[in-house]
């Protein structure tokens, strides 16, 4: 079996890598490794900035992940700094910034980077939904936004993952590394 180290002290991350690298016989090891994040608004500089800092400190391959969210009525925003957003916004605030758009539509981007030292490789996958009313039992963006006919939130207070394995950027990295 071969296995891959992913630094990350998301757990529920962890779990979706699994379930996509288990399709292909590949363990997810999970390792924490605190690292000082760029900003910027290029979810692959983040990334690759991440994966090559966790190298250095691991001095062995690893993959690292990134998310970027975007709302276009919203000009792109919050991009890659959804997380320190979504504690400061409620669900109502992110409902509150649309109520006026003809726009309802949410994007998040899942980037996945893979450094061995040597090699940097890249996998993004783009999931395209709707702000809609509170829903779940997730942090604020989740509770609001809509993918496939439930919530990110509907879907964690259902124990369930918010996509089938196949639908991950992890399914990509993982049919990748196992020819690898």
């Amino acid at each position: 079996m071969k296995s891959i180290v992913f630094v990350t002290g998301n757990l529920r991350k962890v779990g979706e890598a699994k379930q996509s690298c288990d399709l292909f016989d590949i363990e997810v090891v999970q390792k924490t490794v605190d690292i000082d994040e760029i900003q910027s608004q290029d979810p692959h500089k983040i990334s690759e900035h991440k994966a090559r800092k966790a190298y250095e400190a691991l001095r062995k391959p690893v993959v690292v992940t990134d998310t970027f969210w975007n709302i276009p009525a919203l000009n792109g925003f919050p991009g890659a700094f959804m997380k320190e957003v979504a504690d400061w916004f409620s669900e109502q605030d992110f409902i509150n910034l649309i109520k006026n758009k003809n726009d309802d539509r949410i994007m998040f981007s899942e980037n996945i980077t893979y450094f061995d030292g040597e090699e940097v490789v890249r996998f993004s996958k783009e999931y395209r939904g709707k702000i809609v009313e509170p829903r779940g039992s997730g942090i604020s963006i989740e509770n609001v936004s809509e993918f496939n006919g439930s919530t990110l939130g509907e879907k964690r207070a259902e124990g369930s993952f918010s996509h089938k394995p196949d639908e991950y950027v992890w399914y990509d990295f993982a049919k990748w590394f196992a020819t690898k």
